[in-house]
């Protein structure tokens, strides 16, 4: 069965004559009658009964009808929202390592979304939409970052960080005796460095200071092995699977709080990108910000919801 052949059911139906639906349809009759018949064979069940003189629908026919138009209109709209979406601007985003699960769903219809498989540090994805190569960005930023560059973010995601160690031990750990990583590599490791200082500075919190990208991975977990607390574990290493002789525990006093936030310039004015950010950002909330005992870097622009 094929949506042409529904269109040739129709017309039939709407003309109750061959050559009129032949002619409205800019085919041959032959041709058109043929197409009713393999439509018939397809169905399983005659749609018309006819003769020499009259054409009429038969009672299968007839409740066929009204499934058939809503059919055409569906094909008809996909292919509207097809060509608006042809027409639009391509939207282009760049992220670190985290996107939203449902970004695909969010963004079907708005937008012509195209994913950046560039994936480079916070710091670099901000200045990338700062400068045109970007048009949106999920990262992390600070309130300073966004003034620089004239952008503008929005809460889209939140990880509570916890810590790494040696032993049995589960439970909670406090953010003063946690050990946290600060890598020279400036190049890479700037945005986390920031925020891990900032966080050994408010906390109390050790930092043991590494040469080797030792942040996230294996040798993350060599570091563990090496320290005599427990150590913060980056967003970034959220999802790399924990050695068994390696435990994973909660920071508490208080939780630590990484941000994601969707980027944009602050003069941004085309409706394609405006609506991708309104359609990835909507219900996001406070995704537990407000939450007693909180930890977020000062100048973290969504410190405001978490009071």
């Amino acid at each position: 069965m094929e949506l042409r052949q529904l269109r040739y059911f129709v017309a039939v139906a709407e003309e109750l004559h061959f050559g009129r639906a032949a002619a409205r349809l800019l085919i041959a009759g032959p041709s058109l009658s043929q197409q009713i018949k393999a439509l018939e064979r397809d169905l399983g069940v005659p749609l018309f009964a006819r003769d020499r003189r009259t054409v009429a629908l038969t009672s299968a026919g007839a409740a066929l009808l009204p499934d058939a138009r809503a059919l055409l209109d569906r094909a008809d709209e996909l292919r509207r929202r097809a060509r608006q979406l042809s027409g639009a601007d391509p939207v282009r985003l760049g992220y670190v390592n985290w996107l939203p699960p449902d970004l695909t769903a969010r963004t079907s219809g708005v937008a012509q979304l195209y994913v950046d498989t560039w994936v480079v540090p916070s710091h670099a994805q901000a200045a990338r939409v700062a400068d045109g190569s970007l048009d949106l960005a999920v990262c992390w930023v600070r309130a300073a970052d966004l003034a620089r560059h004239g952008l503008t973010a929005r809460l889209l995601g939140a990880d509570r960080l916890y810590a790494v160690s040696t032993g049995a031990d589960t439970g909670p750990v406090r953010a003063a005796d946690t050990t946290v990583l600060v890598d020279d590599d400036v190049t890479s490791w700037s945005s986390w460095n920031e925020f891990a200082e900032e966080f050994a500075g408010d906390t109390g919190a050790r930092v043991v200071r590494i040469h080797n990208g030792a942040i996230t991975g294996p040798a993350f977990f060599d570091h563990v092995r090496a320290c005599a607390t427990p150590v913060l574990n980056s967003p970034k290493g959220q999802t790399t699977p924990l050695p068994p002789d390696l435990v994973r525990r909660p920071v508490v006093d208080p939780e630590v709080v990484w941000t994601w936030s969707l980027v944009r310039r602050d003069d941004e004015v085309r409706p394609s990108v405006l609506a991708v950010v309104d359609a990835v950002t909507r219900d996001v909330g406070d995704l537990g910000l407000r939450r007693a005992g909180a930890w977020l870097p000062a100048d973290d622009p969504h410190r405001a919801l978490g009071g």
